[in-house]
């Protein structure tokens, strides 16, 4: 290239380097080393790379040392003094990372400094533009709608309650989980959340519980397709190992949830294979009863096996739900009262209130009971009537299965 076309361009691109001499006039003693000296003076780094960029360097170098602080330092001044892309790479090394010009196929890099990059994208050098081809991702198979939640005791546990944090935390998921799907409803309070089973948005939920967020969840629903007039529905094929003494529990489940056999064989004289093609609704809330069925020593996998016809209604719950009659604290008189109705899942002391679901009963219909319920006082007293009160150990429910007790015109409320 001769001189005379560097001068004739638009722009120059200013490149300066001596971080050590610079490091040397402010305090950079004889013998001393310029790594540690990074390490305990992080100001002078930053303020000597503000005095590049402030006399017109366009690069900030600093491959001398190739330390996180002095990235750091370079990238915040960068970033103060220039409205263009800033852009770092890391390579991880042991437990910590370390700058790095290049890396070869197989590495795992740290990118700093790009933005709406998302899992599929290709990023390449703008001479060769060559993006790789993305793997197709298999649609949602499950929807669940997420929603703020508005029962009388809202807001009491949680440290994100609003509509706003929910949907934060759900697009931030996104960025990460290629499977999620998050749309937002007619509503500003609720969205709607699709995935890939219901184990799938199960783990969302928890994940989302335990840092904090408060929310209420619909029964999970799955998502149909028309074809040639025909309703289809995802179907998934299951594999299940479980001892012989189990067999006929299991497969009696799996047939009452309009599950298929496709093959069954032994493994050795003790355990038994027997894979089934089974709608997906039919496994919600089926993983905790597979493990009471088969005291844990059962062994279930599924994956998803297209699309068939619609094979008609499962088995709903067939038990009502006991309603609380009102607001308050339950109390052991008004539950062994509530308990020859039903099953009860709230014990003494814990709060309810009125339309709070405390319990489920044999019989096909919702009952109203009242479990805050005290007993009066008097100067009465009767041989029996002072007897202690036993209650029935309550029922305590997996967030699997409190989502297949839902009714469709229930939700479940998830706190921290």
């Amino acid at each position: 290239m001769q001189i005379q076309e560097v001068f004739d361009r638009r722009r120059f691109v200013f490149l300066d380097g001596g971080m050590g001499t610079q490091l040397q006039q402010r305090g950079l003693q004889p013998g001393q080393k310029p790594e540690l000296a990074a390490l305990e003076m992080p100001d002078v780094l930053t303020a000597i790379h503000r005095d590049y960029t402030a006399a017109g360097a366009d690069i900030l170098y600093f491959e001398t040392f190739t330390d996180l602080y002095e990235m750091k330092a370079a990238l915040l001044a960068a970033k103060e003094n220039s409205t263009l892309p800033i852009m770092a790479s890391m390579s991880f090394e042991a437990n910590g990372r370390t700058p790095i010009e290049s890396a070869d196929a197989g590495d795992i890099v740290a990118f700093s400094g790009l933005t709406d990059i998302n899992i599929g994208n290709t990023l390449c050098d703008t001479q060769m533009v060559e993006p790789l081809p993305f793997v197709k991702i298999n649609d949602p198979t499950v929807e669940m709608t997420f929603a703020v939640n508005d029962s009388p005791f809202a807001g009491k546990e949680g440290k994100f309650v609003t509509s706003r944090q929910i949907r934060d935390r759900l697009h931030k998921e996104l960025l990460k989980d290629v499977a999620l799907q998050v749309e937002d409803s007619p509503t500003s309070e609720s969205f709607r959340v699709m995935g890939r089973g219901e184990m799938h948005l199960s783990i969302l939920i928890e994940t989302m519980r335990r840092e904090g967020y408060e929310l209420q969840v619909s029964p999970p629903k799955v998502l149909l397709h028309e074809v040639d007039g025909k309703t289809m529905e995802p179907m998934e094929h299951v594999v299940i190992d479980v001892p012989t003494e189990y067999q006929g529990s299991v497969m009696q489940k799996l047939g009452s949830r309009k599950g298929e056999l496709v093959q069954m064989a032994p493994l050795g004289s003790t355990r038994m294979r027997v894979e089934f093609r089974i709608p997906s609704r039919g496994l919600f809330g089926y993983r905790s009863e597979f493990l009471t069925d088969t005291h844990g020593e059962g062994i279930l996998n599924t994956i998803f096996d297209g699309y068939d016809e619609w094979r008609g209604d499962l088995p709903a719950r067939s038990t009502g739900s006991l309603i609380s009659y009102e607001t308050g604290v339950a109390v052991a008189y008004g539950l062994f009262n509530a308990q020859q109705r039903g099953t009860l899942i709230v014990d003494p002391g814990d709060k309810v209130y009125e339309g709070m679901v405390v319990g489920y009963s044999p019989a096909g219909e919702d009952i109203t009971v009242n479990v805050c319920k005290t007993k009066h006082l008097s100067n009465t007293r009767a041989s029996g009537s002072d007897d202690a009160l036993r209650l029935v150990p309550v029922s305590k429910f997996s967030l699997e299965e409190s989502l297949e007790f839902l009714k469709p015109d229930e939700l479940l409320e998830v706190t921290p």
